[in-house]
């Protein structure tokens, strides 16, 4: 008699960040679900600037996969090369693959992001980050985007008397695709906190320091202002995690390295290969929005698995964000409302906690303590 088990479909997930962990988790009664990570654990990156601040909560946003799967597995390696059919890994082992999930996200600089397979030497590096950023008294931020606003209301949270600047090369913070008067709101709370916005302002040349290194610098704006911090960060430069395409699946890859995808999210040209999070074409790069993408790409990889219903198309979401500035301020515009979310709103759906529960219990884990 043949085993139910091994009967099933191998789904093979790329990539164990929001849209991964999703999709593989909602698979997992179905189909033999394959996750491949090169990270020893999952990273709440939504809280990462939080721990860059107060590292005690480090242990609540590098969250072990162990509880993630009951039947699946996950396996901690690179994929080197993927085709259509096949993942061949770093350590060489060749995974055949009835079904792929292309969910290898985007990398963004530090702190935002670390690049850091183990998660002690990822602790370490933000540990020595917030030491540094600690002894400073001024701070530059470059780019006034999500990131960037995000970031001086955490320092100026835990740090109220630095001086902190944020600049960027265009005109208002945050971004052309949310409306003004949430701009404005922001604008007015990081006034309000002591944060100095210099907008407009694109730098003659970059800092001459690394980011995150301690030593004061000057740097000269395009009109002439001077700035001068101890410390700076880079909060912009979104970069896909594609290159590890190959054969057909490559023609997909676009020439900025994102993966074109149909409006079922399989990649284009492809029926049994799918894309979802920041890797695709699709929508915005957003933690919920990756979240969503995954659940649709899981219930179509489902109805070609069972042959029940017909596959469904993803419709792009409406623009909609929650900004945070430190726990208690903030704002954000939803969909459906004409009213900004309050500070009070923000904080309790993502300022005060970062949404860890949610993401402790789709890993099947209790949420840790802090340090």
């Amino acid at each position: 008699m043949s085993d139910p088990v091994l009967a099933r479909p191998t789904v093979v997930v790329i990539g164990g960040g929001y849209a991964g962990i999703s999709a593989a988790k909602s698979l997992d009664d179905v189909a033999n679900v394959v996750l491949v990570e090169p990270k020893d654990a999952f990273v709440h990156n939504v809280a990462s600037l939080r721990a860059l601040a107060d590292p005690s909560w480090l242990p609540r946003i590098y969250l072990p996969y162990d509880g993630l799967l009951a039947n699946g597995r996950v396996i901690q390696d690179r994929a080197a090369k993927v085709d259509a059919g096949l993942v061949t890994l770093a350590s060489g082992e060749e995974i055949q693959a009835d079904y792929i999930v292309l969910a290898t996200g985007s990398a963004y600089p530090f702190p935002a992001k670390s690049d850091l397979d183990s998660s002690a030497a990822a602790h370490g590096k933000v540990r020595a980050a917030h030491a540094a950023l600690a002894a400073a008294q001024r701070v530059l931020l470059v780019g006034a985007g999500p990131v960037g606003i995000e970031l001086a209301g955490e320092i100026k949270a835990a740090w109220p008397d630095k001086h902190v600047t944020l600049l960027d090369v265009a005109d208002d913070v945050l971004g052309a695709r949310f409306r003004q008067d949430l701009k404005a709101e922001l604008r007015r709370q990081l006034t309000a906190i002591g944060v100095e916005l210099l907008l407009a302002s694109p730098l003659r040349e970059a800092p001459p320091t690394a980011p995150g290194e301690l030593q004061a610098f000057t740097v000269v704006t395009e009109s002439g202002t001077k700035v001068t911090a101890d410390i700076w960060f880079r909060c912009y430069g979104v970069t896909p995690v594609s290159d590890y395409l190959a054969g057909d699946l490559a023609a997909a890859r676009q020439a900025d390295g994102f993966v074109e995808v149909t409006p079922f999210l399989q990649v284009t040209g492809q029926e049994r290969v799918f894309a979802a999070g920041d890797v695709s074409t699709a929508d915005h790069k957003m933690a919920g929005i990756a979240g969503r993408q995954a659940q649709l790409v899981a219930g179509n990889i489902r109805a070609l698995i069972t042959g029940e219903g017909d596959l469904a198309s993803y419709q792009s979401s409406p623009a909609a964000i929650i900004v945070p500035i430190g726990p208690d301020g903030g704002s954000g515009q939803l969909p459906g409302s004409d009213d900004l979310a309050t500070p009070e709103r923000v904080s309790q759906a993502k300022g005060r906690d970062m949404m860890v529960d949610r993401f402790t219990e789709l890993l099947g884990m209790a949420t840790p303590a802090a340090d």
